[in-house]
C-alpha cells in the first residue's frame, strides 16, 4: 500500500518531471487524482468540525449571556440549568411561527424553515437524552464562564454536567462525575 502524501507534495514532484502532460491511465495521473480526493476529503472534515465547534461556542455564549444577566447569583440549581436549556431550545420559536404564518396551505416548507425545525428537533432529542452544559452548580465554573473570552481553549477548564428533562439521568451523571474526580 503506498504511503499517502499531501496534494502539495505530489503536485510538486510531478511538476519537476520533464514531460509536461500526464496520460489519463498513467500511474502518476492516478497518484495525483488520489491526492486530490484525499485533500478534498480532509477539507470537508475540517469544515464540518469547525462548524460543529462554532455551534457549541454559540451555545456556551448563550449560557454566558444568560448567567451574566443575573450577576448576584453565584451558582445555579439543576432546575435553573433546565430552564436555560429550554430557553436555548425555544430561542427561534417566534421565527418558526412567522414561517408557519407565511406558508400557504399545501405548500412545502422552505429550506430555512426546515433547517430550523430540524435543529429544534435535534436539540429536543439531546435534551431528552442528556444535554451537556457547564456545571453551573459549581461556583468556580460559573465565575470562569462569566469571565470567558469566547475561545474554545478556555472551555476546557469548566466542569461539565449532563442535564436532561427527567431526574433519573441527572442522578446517574452525578454519580459518574464523582467517580471520575
Amino acid at each position: 500500500m503506498p504511503i499517502s502524501k499531501s496534494l502539495h507534495k505530489v503536485s510538486k514532484k510531478l511538476s519537476k518531471q520533464s514531460s509536461g502532460s500526464l496520460h489519463v491511465k498513467g500511474r502518476k495521473f492516478k497518484q495525483l487524482n488520489r491526492a486530490t480526493e484525499r485533500d478534498i476529503k480532509l477539507k470537508l472534515k475540517k469544515h464540518r468540525f469547525a462548524e460543529q465547534k462554532n455551534h457549541e461556542l454559540l451555545y456556551y455564549l448563550f449560557v454566558q449571556e444568560y448567567i451574566n444577566e443575573i450577576p448576584d447569583k453565584s451558582s445555579f440549581t439543576i432546575d435553573d440549568m433546565r430552564h436555560i436549556i429550554e430557553t436555548y431550545i425555544n430561542r427561534n420559536d417566534e421565527e418558526l411561527e412567522e414561517f408557519e404564518k407565511e406558508r400557504r396551505p399545501g405548500r412545502p416548507m422552505t429550506n430555512k424553515h426546515q433547517i430550523k425545525v430540524e435543529k429544534k428537533k435535534h436539540d429536543e432529542h439531546l435534551f431528552q437524552t442528556g444535554y451537556r452544559i457547564p456545571d453551573l452548580t459549581d461556583v468556580l465554573t460559573v465565575t470562569r464562564l462569566r469571565n470567558w473570552n469566547g475561545t474554545s481553549g478556555s472551555a476546557s477548564s469548566w466542569k461539565w454536567k449532563l442535564v436532561s428533562k427527567s431526574d433519573a439521568t441527572d442522578a446517574t451523571t452525578a454519580e459518574n462525575d464523582t467517580e471520575m474526580s
